[in-house]
């Protein structure tokens, strides 16, 4: 079954082949044959926020709200979930419901986050399948995006075993998309390009921020988006319009007015792209327009870096070289990433980075400039390409929209 292949169970929206999961399982096998563990341990959960990627990559299974879910991957052999679910509840699936792909055994509890004594709940019953399945070696994985409940009790219970954390040896695996992701990854930016579209002709005087973020938002969710959020604000000429979150978008737009617009938002299938445009009810003010203007030659200077084998790190001193040529401040936050599951995944392209790049990464350049009186930002995924090309995701023209 292909990614456009209509799933059998049509409650589900789009989902990975079968066939990209064996991909997966096959390939982080691999890597812990390499460690010498005899299964992967990983815990997700708040996909909505983007997070939960290490999860929904190494099982096809979403962890959409805050209750977690823990999966165990064996060298060998079906996987083992740790979800919601009544006390004692226990599920043994064939391995073919593509809802829980390869699951094997499903043991339901009842925890929650905010209830501090349920925290052991799920890892006790991940370390009594660990004992019974005789492993003697646990590769963690994404355990920085784990809740502490799990690592900490399954590090007790489990003591006497190995229990390593192999995260590294997966983010590579995960950073190199396949045909069938880079499939879902044009979906996802053509999806954003016609949201940006509409919301050219939503905006409006009179509008509250948040009723153009929703809007956008709508319009992705009709779209085929599962999950992700809604970034920006309006502001007056002479005052910076900025990435605000839904709690900070209460203004009221007005006439000559900046909008800027970022859709952090997964297209079918959950994966991450990014995009940002500027809108002005009006004519764009000077100062902003050569800001803008800088930022998108910025932008076109880190695609030129963007080769295979180039090192994150000396990418990122390339950079900010260059920004301070042009009399920009230098980036000391994050301009640069990968983009999957995860709204933020590795590499990142910062001197704290070790891996380098290669053909097939997914990867958003935002860069930026904040004064006292505007905020310059444009955003876009692109591709890399084994012939060292880089390929713009998104459509959407990088010019200021005008309204």
């Amino acid at each position: 079954m292909t990614s456009e292949t209509k799933p059998k169970d049509t409650r589900l929206s789009a989902t990975i082949s079968r066939g990209e999961m064996e991909r997966r399982w096959k390939l982080a096998r691999e890597a812990m044959a390499r460690l010498d563990v005899d299964a992967l341990v990983v815990q997700g959960a708040a996909n909505l926020a983007g997070t939960g990627g290490y999860y929904r990559w190494l099982s096809g299974m979403v962890p959409l709200t805050s209750y977690p879910q823990t999966v165990i991957v064996p060298l060998q052999g079906a996987l083992t979930m740790v979800g919601h679910g009544g006390f004692g509840s226990r599920l043994e699936p064939d391995g073919s419901d593509p809802a829980m792909p390869g699951v094997g055994c499903r043991l339901g509890t009842p925890s929650f986050p905010a209830v501090a004594y349920t925290a052991s709940y799920d890892a006790d019953l991940a370390a009594g399948a660990i004992r019974e399945a005789g492993y003697k070696s646990i590769g963690l994985v994404g355990t920085n995006s784990s809740y502490y409940g799990l690592i900490a009790r399954l590090k007790e219970q489990l003591a006497g075993l190995r229990v390593i954390d192999a995260t590294a040896a997966i983010d590579p695996l995960r950073a190199i998309k396949s045909a069938e992701e880079i499939g879902f990854l044009r979906r996802a930016a053509a999806m954003q390009d016609e949201m940006l579209a509409k919301v050219r002709d939503f905006i409006r005087p009179g509008l509250h921020d948040f009723e153009v973020m929703a809007y956008a938002d709508y319009v992705g969710q009709q779209l085929g988006s599962e999950t992700g959020y809604m970034l920006g604000s309006s502001a007056p000429p002479g005052q910076p319009a900025m990435l605000r979150p839904r709690p900070q978008q209460a203004r009221k737009i007005g006439a000559g007015d900046v909008v800027l617009v970022q859709a952090e938002n997964t297209g079918p299938g959950g994966y991450f792209t990014h995009i940002a445009r500027v809108y002005v009810l009006g004519r764009t003010p000077p100062d902003l327009k050569q800001a803008y203007a800088g930022m998108m030659a910025a932008q076109d200077y880190t695609i030129g870096l963007l080769k295979p084998g180039a090192s994150c790190r000396e990418i990122f001193a390339s950079y900010n070289t260059y920004m301070c040529a042009q009399g920009f401040a230098p980036e000391t936050r994050l301009h640069c990433h990968s983009q999957g599951y995860d709204a933020v995944e590795r590499p990142l392209v910062r001197n704290d980075e070790d891996m380098t790049i290669a053909p097939d990464m997914n990867i958003g350049i935002h860069p930026n400039i904040m004064t006292r009186t505007l905020f310059a930002t444009i955003c876009d995924n692109f591709l890399t390409l084994p012939d060292g090309s880089v390929e713009r995701l998104h459509k959407t023209p990088r010019d200021i929209m005008e309204l």
